[in-house]
């Protein structure tokens, strides 16, 4: 009875201390700060308050508030902060920062913002100098918040940032081999008056370890990467696409992908090795979803504007290719009919009605894939895009079943396209330099998300583990903007995840476990 009453209170003592500190380990006051500070962790936000305190700083000493968790190799820091109303009045620094110990002499590097907007980076070389004052600055506009990002590569450290809505800017690099490979890193806050503590709100804290591994989805294409796929966590995530609010509701130790919002509300759909589940949006008890023998369900699968059909993309069984093919069945699940006697065919898109659907395929021995049309009675096929050269991909209807949205690299790099059912009036709606994918449309019609990769990528591909943006967009027009800047990409959002009421998106980020 001892022996359970004690290990009733060391499990209470631990989720206590997650409740504080959240994905960090620990958090401590570094140095002898004149006001103590604290880390208050909200787990219904996934949010921090993190109270620091200062002193006059002299020579080679600290004192500030430091929420932190040890980290070995390469890693993405990325969190959004904004300074609390009760200390706005505070001189104050606060950001990401990594340290060797934590004495408050230690060799460090910190990607800072302070309270007059200004982000820099400073860092001590040796526990017996001096911070380097910053080099390298940005002035940004002073806003409601602000994305802070410091990436570690090799000894190679750099910092981005961004108000909400843009683009990540580099502030600064810097080569720095004295802090060693395993590090503390985390969060800190510092007051510049040593008699008044400073406050800020710190959330979407995300820590990734980026991997030197290519994703494709053809299991046979993969067999030929030289790439060995690491052991990594995927992250189930809903957003707020008008604030940039995410919740993680769900992560696991390998891949799954994919999310559809369930026509309720109340649930997502995803897939997993080769299954599809459903998942309450609060997190909770997988559902596998019953689609009989066809159960090498891939990341294409999507749910008619009525509520009542599912469509799922799988290998078929009696072929050795593992090439996919396109089936529906009812949305509570049962047996799947088959639509696409061909393949390769990936499912994108229902049309209005429920009587069409619009599917990426290659046909007839080319290696270019093209939008096709498919009766699902019938299975008859139309070709879309026939006449356009190049790449297509992401088809989808929207709700009113007046355009196709899709991505295509015609211009040189993959951009987001839209034409009539009939594949008539082409037209190119972004123009950016980045790599744009999967246009997905809201239920009420007037927003579009898209996934932006990097520019140093092939236009024609949409690789896992990449840092990449959720972005949105009016399909009335006007510039797409980030709602989220993070580690992902293949499986990231290649279906549609908007919620019924054209609110929030559900989508997957992944990374290596950080140890």
């Amino acid at each position: 009875m001892k022996k359970i009453l004690f290990l009733l209170m060391l499990i209470s003592t631990i989720l206590k201390a997650q409740q504080k500190t959240g994905t960090f380990f620990e958090s401590n006051d570094i140095g002898n700060p004149f006001k103590k500070g604290s880390v208050v962790y909200n787990v219904n936000e996934q949010s921090y308050l993190i109270t620091g305190g200062g002193s006059i700083t002299s020579g080679n000493q600290e004192d500030f508030h430091f929420a932190h968790k040890k980290l070995t190799g390469d890693f993405i820091l990325t969190a959004d902060f904004s300074v609390e109303a009760s200390s706005k009045n505070a001189d104050k620094e606060f950001g990401w920062m990594i340290r060797s110990s934590l004495s408050n002499n230690s060799k460090q590097l910190s990607a800072c913002q302070d309270h007059k907007g200004t982000m820099y980076m400073q860092w001590r070389k040796s526990t017996n100098e001096v911070i380097k004052n910053p080099e390298q600055i940005i002035m940004f506009p002073k806003k409601n918040m602000q994305t802070i990002q410091l990436e570690r590569k090799s000894n190679t450290y750099t910092m981005s940032v961004a108000n909400f809505g843009e683009p990540l800017q580099v502030v600064g690099s810097i080569q720095l081999s004295e802090l060693g490979d395993e590090v503390y890193a985390g969060l800190f806050s510092h007051s510049l008056n040593e008699k008044e503590a400073s406050t800020i709100k710190v959330w979407n804290v995300r820590i990734d370890k980026p991997v030197p591994y290519t994703y494709h989805p053809n299991p046979i294409v993969q067999k030929t990467l030289s790439t060995k796929e690491p052991v990594f966590s995927c992250r189930l995530e809903i957003i707020d696409a008008f604030t940039g609010e995410r919740n993680i509701i769900y992560e696991a130790t390998h891949r799954f992908e994919a999310p559809n919002w369930m026509p309720d509300g109340k649930k997502l759909l995803f897939n997993d090795g080769g299954l599809l589940y459903k998942i309450p949006i609060s997190g909770g008890t997988l559902e596998k979803l019953n689609t009989d023998q066809v159960n090498k369900n891939n990341n294409d699968h999507g749910i008619s504007f009525d509520g009542k059909m599912l469509a799922i993309s799988s290998s078929r069984v009696e072929q050795k290719l593992n090439s996919s093919a396109v089936w529906v069945l009812p949305i509570e699940g049962g047996t799947p009919k088959l639509i696409t006697k061909e393949t390769p065919s990936y499912w994108h898109g229902w049309a209005p009605g429920n009587k069409e659907v619009v599917v990426v395929a290659q046909r007839n021995g080319s290696k270019v894939y093209n939008i096709y049309k498919v009766d699902v009675e019938t299975g008859k096929e139309e070709d879309l895009t026939k006449n356009t050269t190049g790449h297509v991909d992401g088809c989808e209807y929207s709700p009113d079943g007046k355009y196709i949205y899709y991505n295509g690299n015609q211009s040189g790099t993959m951009q987001i396209w839209r034409m009539k059912p009939d594949g008539t009036e082409k037209e190119q709606l972004t123009f950016d330099e980045y790599n744009n994918w999967f246009p997905h449309i809201s239920p009420d019609g007037k927003w579009m998300s898209i996934i932006s990769f990097p520019t140093d990528i092939d236009p024609n591909s949409h690789p896992s583990y990449k840092k990449v943006m959720l972005r949105i967009m009016p399909t009335s027009g006007g510039a797409p903007r980030v709602i989220a800047h993070l580690y992902g990409g293949q499986g990231t959002i290649n279906v549609n995840s908007w919620s019924p009421d054209s609110r929030h998106l559900a989508f997957v980020s992944n990374a290596e476990m950080a140890k």
